[in-house]
Protein backbone atom coordinates (compact mmCIF):
# COMPACT_ATOMS: atom_id res chain seq x y z
CA UNK A 1 0.00 0.00 0.00
CA UNK A 2 1.26 3.29 -1.11
CA UNK A 3 2.08 5.87 1.44
CA UNK A 4 -0.65 8.41 0.18
CA UNK A 5 -3.07 5.57 1.01
CA UNK A 6 -1.57 4.59 4.59
CA UNK A 7 -2.29 8.16 5.58
CA UNK A 8 -5.28 8.68 4.30
CA UNK A 9 -6.47 5.14 6.24
CA UNK A 10 -5.21 6.49 9.33
CA UNK A 11 -6.86 9.79 8.99
CA UNK A 12 -9.94 8.38 7.83
CA UNK A 13 -9.58 5.71 11.37
CA UNK A 14 -9.19 8.53 13.46
CA UNK A 15 -12.47 10.70 12.05
CA UNK A 16 -14.49 7.11 13.37
CA UNK A 17 -12.61 6.94 16.85
CA UNK A 18 -13.04 10.71 17.07
CA UNK A 19 -16.44 10.90 16.08
CA UNK A 20 -17.24 7.02 18.06
CA UNK A 21 -15.73 9.11 21.39
CA UNK A 22 -17.79 12.44 20.97
CA UNK A 23 -21.11 10.24 20.58
CA UNK A 24 -20.38 8.03 23.56
CA UNK A 25 -19.25 11.19 25.69
CA UNK A 26 -22.02 13.17 24.20
CA UNK A 27 -24.10 10.56 25.16
CA UNK A 28 -23.54 10.63 29.09
CA UNK A 29 -23.06 14.58 28.79
CA UNK A 30 -26.54 15.33 28.14
CA UNK A 31 -28.06 13.82 31.30
CA UNK A 32 -25.39 15.69 33.53
CA UNK A 33 -26.03 18.80 31.64
CA UNK A 34 -29.97 18.55 31.52
CA UNK A 35 -30.09 17.34 35.64
CA UNK A 36 -27.98 20.51 36.40
CA UNK A 37 -30.57 23.05 34.22
CA UNK A 38 -33.46 20.95 35.93
CA UNK A 39 -31.33 22.47 39.45
CA UNK A 40 -31.44 26.01 38.38
CA UNK A 41 -35.57 25.49 37.40
CA UNK A 42 -34.36 26.10 33.32
CA UNK A 43 -37.15 23.14 32.52
CA UNK A 44 -37.29 23.87 28.54
CA UNK A 45 -33.49 23.98 28.30
CA UNK A 46 -33.20 20.43 30.81
CA UNK A 47 -36.49 19.21 28.95
CA UNK A 48 -35.25 19.04 26.03
CA UNK A 49 -31.56 17.57 26.73
CA UNK A 50 -33.55 15.02 28.41
CA UNK A 51 -35.42 14.25 25.59
CA UNK A 52 -31.62 14.44 23.37
CA UNK A 53 -30.45 11.96 25.95
CA UNK A 54 -33.26 9.39 25.26
CA UNK A 55 -32.63 9.40 21.79
CA UNK A 56 -29.41 8.42 22.38
CA UNK A 57 -30.19 6.41 25.42
CA UNK A 58 -34.00 5.21 25.12
CA UNK A 59 -33.34 3.18 28.38
CA UNK A 60 -32.64 5.84 30.57
CA UNK A 61 -35.34 5.56 33.34
CA UNK A 62 -33.65 8.53 34.96
CA UNK A 63 -34.36 10.88 31.58
CA UNK A 64 -38.11 10.06 31.94
CA UNK A 65 -38.22 10.42 35.47
CA UNK A 66 -36.89 14.07 35.35
CA UNK A 67 -39.44 14.62 31.99
CA UNK A 68 -42.23 13.71 34.60
CA UNK A 69 -41.17 16.26 36.99
CA UNK A 70 -41.12 19.00 34.29
CA UNK A 71 -44.20 18.01 33.65
CA UNK A 72 -45.16 17.89 37.16
CA UNK A 73 -44.14 21.90 37.33
CA UNK A 74 -46.12 22.65 34.04
CA UNK A 75 -49.72 20.57 34.89
CA UNK A 76 -49.32 18.36 32.09
CA UNK A 77 -50.67 15.36 33.95
CA UNK A 78 -50.97 13.20 30.61
CA UNK A 79 -47.10 13.53 30.01
CA UNK A 80 -45.86 13.35 33.40
CA UNK A 81 -47.73 9.59 33.84
CA UNK A 82 -46.86 8.70 30.17
CA UNK A 83 -42.94 9.36 31.19
CA UNK A 84 -43.53 7.35 34.43
CA UNK A 85 -45.00 4.60 33.21
CA UNK A 86 -42.46 4.38 30.78
CA UNK A 87 -40.04 4.51 33.77
CA UNK A 88 -41.26 2.06 35.25
CA UNK A 89 -41.25 -0.18 32.39
CA UNK A 90 -37.32 0.29 32.44
CA UNK A 91 -37.23 0.12 35.71
CA UNK A 92 -40.04 -1.52 37.63
CA UNK A 93 -38.62 -1.18 41.01
CA UNK A 94 -37.85 2.53 40.66
CA UNK A 95 -39.44 3.88 44.02
CA UNK A 96 -39.37 7.55 42.74
CA UNK A 97 -41.39 6.76 39.77
CA UNK A 98 -43.47 4.48 42.17
CA UNK A 99 -44.18 7.23 44.33
CA UNK A 100 -44.96 9.91 41.90
CA UNK A 101 -47.75 7.29 40.33
CA UNK A 102 -49.16 7.32 43.26
CA UNK A 103 -49.69 10.81 43.85
CA UNK A 104 -51.39 11.06 40.40
CA UNK A 105 -53.75 8.02 41.25
CA UNK A 106 -54.15 9.89 44.21
CA UNK A 107 -55.76 12.69 42.35
CA UNK A 108 -57.28 10.64 40.16
CA UNK A 109 -59.11 8.50 43.47
CA UNK A 110 -57.90 5.41 41.35
CA UNK A 111 -58.00 3.64 44.82
CA UNK A 112 -57.30 -0.12 43.62
CA UNK A 113 -54.53 1.24 42.12
CA UNK A 114 -53.27 3.50 44.38
CA UNK A 115 -53.41 0.14 46.74
CA UNK A 116 -51.22 -1.88 44.11
CA UNK A 117 -48.57 0.54 44.06
CA UNK A 118 -48.22 1.06 48.02
CA UNK A 119 -48.00 -2.73 48.43
CA UNK A 120 -44.87 -2.33 45.93
CA UNK A 121 -43.70 0.40 47.27
CA UNK A 122 -43.54 -0.76 50.62
CA UNK A 123 -41.80 -3.91 49.54
CA UNK A 124 -39.23 -1.78 47.97
CA UNK A 125 -38.51 1.45 49.01
CA UNK A 126 -35.36 2.32 50.47
CA UNK A 127 -34.76 6.11 50.58
CA UNK A 128 -38.45 7.42 50.43
CA UNK A 129 -39.78 4.82 53.17
CA UNK A 130 -40.98 7.89 54.95
CA UNK A 131 -43.25 8.67 52.46
CA UNK A 132 -45.63 5.46 53.22
CA UNK A 133 -47.72 6.94 56.26
CA UNK A 134 -48.21 10.28 53.89
CA UNK A 135 -49.58 8.01 51.14
CA UNK A 136 -51.86 5.91 53.91
CA UNK A 137 -52.86 9.15 55.23
CA UNK A 138 -53.96 10.79 51.91
CA UNK A 139 -55.81 7.75 50.82
CA UNK A 140 -58.12 7.81 53.75
CA UNK A 141 -58.88 11.17 53.59
CA UNK A 142 -59.73 10.91 50.14
CA UNK A 143 -62.10 7.81 51.23
CA UNK A 144 -63.71 9.50 54.03
CA UNK A 145 -64.33 12.79 51.63
CA UNK A 146 -66.00 9.99 49.33
CA UNK A 147 -67.85 7.90 51.71
CA UNK A 148 -69.41 11.19 53.57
Amino acid sequence: MKLKNKIKLITFICIIISFFCNTVYAKENFFDKAKNLYDKKKYEDSKFLFQRNIVFNPKHAKSYIYLAKIYLEEKNEFQEEKNLNTALLLDPNNEEAIYMLINIKLKKSNFSEVNELTEKFEIICTSLCKKKDLIKKRLKEIQAKDAS
